[in-house]
């Protein structure tokens, strides 16, 4: 076991460093605090590695958002020792992981690692409701994870990261749209800060469309709100479908849409939002056997880097506005 003293030692120098990062003038995120915590558990419980494991739940998926040494890794939340130790709901302890079928090898064959013991401890929210893992590997000697001993040495690690992804949660939560699972306009304006402000800052192009389902009004009136929820929800997930890795969709209000492209010329948007266009009309909606039939309208525009956010909208906006009363489903970019 790492030394009394040693571990103490850690556990203020790493508290000193996030605090001073936390009070810094910084863009900081709950990855810091992750990192930091992270590598406290590996110290504590004198281990190789450490990753921390966030539950996604509205993608059924397992990520890291912080590994020592290895890169992000997105599984299954059905898989792996991960999501054995969380379905199970229990510490899960393994010395001898090539033998235990739930151990995933994918990773070690890639790299050449040798795993030979891995420990993961479920995290849980204040509710008791469980949130995310932490993830040890490869306890140093030769006598492997002991449960009793290196839970107790992980738990305040393992507490504080707890913590601090529940409030990361609360804060994706407050920035998604419940109906269509896309982020919302508080989300929208976060992520302007963080991403694409960025990407004009460098010179770079980012391009936009604001969209608009036609008639949108008609469907609720007529086959209920059930029904113009199907429609949202349709809509949504086709938009999102065509939407690149380094872009970003979100549900502006209402029956209207934003999609963001870095990179991306006045035309590849117009392109774009087109093909969405074709898409939409082609693609009928079955609100509980009812199906629905729904076109929509774009305008787009290109970030001029000189106007504030709301105006480099109202320029798209102004456009929309033109393809709803020039007929309706139809791309408006001049």
């Amino acid at each position: 076991m790492p030394d009394n003293n040693r571990v103490l030692t850690d556990i203020f120098e790493i508290s000193d460093k996030l605090y001073r990062e936390m009070c810094s003038n910084k863009q900081n995120d709950h990855a810091s605090l992750f990192n930091y915590v992270t590598e406290l558990g590996r110290t504590m419980t004198d281990s190789d590695r450490a990753s921390f494991w966030k539950w996604d739940r509205r993608k059924g998926e397992l990520w890291t958002t912080s590994a020592t040494c290895v890169d992000r890794i997105v599984i299954p939340d059905d898989s792996g020792l991960v999501g054995k130790a969380l379905k199970e709901k229990r510490v899960v302890v393994v010395n001898d992981p090539y033998s235990d079928p739930d151990f995933n090898q994918e990773v070690d064959r890639k790299t050449g690692y040798v795993t030979k013991s891995v420990l993961v401890m479920p995290v849980a929210d204040i509710n008791g409701d469980f949130i995310g893992a932490f993830q040890i590997i490869n306890k140093n000697g030769d006598g492997g994870f002991d449960e009793k001993e290196d839970v107790r040495r992980l738990s305040l690690a393992a507490l504080i990261c707890g913590i601090a992804l529940e409030s990361e949660t609360f804060l994706e939560d407050s920035h998604h749209d419940k109906l269509t699972k896309l982020k919302n306009r508080m989300g929208f304006y976060s992520d302007f800060g963080r991403r694409y402000a960025k990407v004009l800052d460098e010179g770079r192009p980012v391009s936009m469309f604001i969209s608009d389902i036609d008639k949108f009004k008609s469907v609720n009136d007529t086959y209920g709100h059930n029904a113009g929820d199907a429609v949202l929800s349709t809509v949504a997930q086709i938009i999102s479908g065509a939407c690149a890795e380094s872009d970003g969709v979100y549900r502006w209000g209402g029956e209207e849409f934003i999609m963001i492209m870095t990179d991306a010329t006045l035309e590849q948007c117009a392109a774009k939002a087109e093909k969405i266009r074709e898409t939409i009309m082609q693609t009928p909606c079955n609100a509980d056997g009812t199906i629905i039939n729904v076109t929509m309208s774009f305008g787009c525009a290109q970030f001029d880097r000189e106007k504030s956010i709301e105006d480099n909208i109202s320029v798209a906006d102004g456009h929309l506005y033109t393809a709803k009363e020039s007929g309706r489903n139809r791309v408006i970019c001049k």
